[in-house]
């Protein structure tokens, strides 16, 4: 079988496993921890029936490391509470709940997933390719996404975490310079791999990720569906009139 249809089975699997756990669970936003493992899983797989040398170890550690912090925070961030607000709206408004839930959470991210993970991918089943120098510029691009990511995480979390808070809006730290630096710095990561895929034959199609993942973060699931929570709130308009509201710019006056 090919490599790139045999990955196509198991993210089906892997998502409709996560569907099976949405329904014992009552709850869709376990796909939100499924991404980032799923990444994961793709990265070994790939790894495993490719039987790569260790130059396809250097993506497929940067992968792991994000998708585990990822899904650790997700997990972590939902513990102890309610449904995601966005996924309780669809439930509330959605008929046909079951089909529409595996149809248009788990297999649509599952399609998702499959495009963004499509670098890591062109480097597991390329052929061997000595170590270059988009490699190194590859693991510097992804230390600042995740840099940008992980510490925009802390800083809003330790933001929410005092009570004075309660109801405000972030607006220091990294999220003085974009609205959404944890999704800026998720975004940069899979630039980071798609640079590493350059180095591999073809690997300019794999481009096809990283863009994938900027659009949904930018235009799709990530800012303009988190930012419809705080439509009308006069703190939130009065910040995004200010901040950038993904790549990080200095405050506008």
């Amino acid at each position: 079988m090919n490599s790139f249809l045999f990955i196509v089975w198991i993210v089906l699997l892997y998502m409709s496993g996560w569907y099976l756990v949405s329904l014992m669970l009552r709850r869709n936003d376990v796909a939100d921890i499924a991404w980032g493992l799923g990444f994961v899983l793709i990265a070994w797989v790939a790894f495993w029936i490719a039987h790569q040398p260790p130059q396809a170890l250097v993506a497929n550690i940067l992968v792991t490391l994000w998708g585990l912090r990822l899904s650790w925070h997700i997990y972590h961030r939902n513990k102890g509470k309610s449904e995601d607000f966005r996924y309780h709206q669809w439930r509330m408004e959605w008929k046909n709940i079951y089909l529409r839930s595996f149809l248009q959470v788990f297999m649509l991210q599952g399609f998702f997933m499959y495009l963004v993970a499509l670098p890591l991918m062109a480097i597991n089943f390329s052929e061997s390719q000595e170590f270059h120098w988009l490699h190194v510029a590859g693991i510097i691009l992804w230390l600042l996404g995740f840099l940008f990511e992980s510490v925009g995480d802390y800083q809003l979390r330790k933001f929410k975490a005092n009570p004075v808070n309660k109801g405000k809006i972030m607006k220091s730290g990294l999220w003085k310079y974009t609205r959404h630096p944890n999704y800026f710095g998720d975004a940069l990561q899979w630039w980071a791999i798609g640079l590493i895929a350059l180095a591999y034959p073809n690997g300019w199609l794999a481009l096809i990720g990283p863009l994938t993942m900027t659009y949904l973060l930018r235009y799709v699931s990530g800012v303009p569906m988190l930012e419809r929570k705080y439509k009308g709130n006069a703190e939130f308009e009065l910040y995004a009139q200010k901040t950038s509201p993904f790549f990080p710019l200095p405050p506008k006056n």
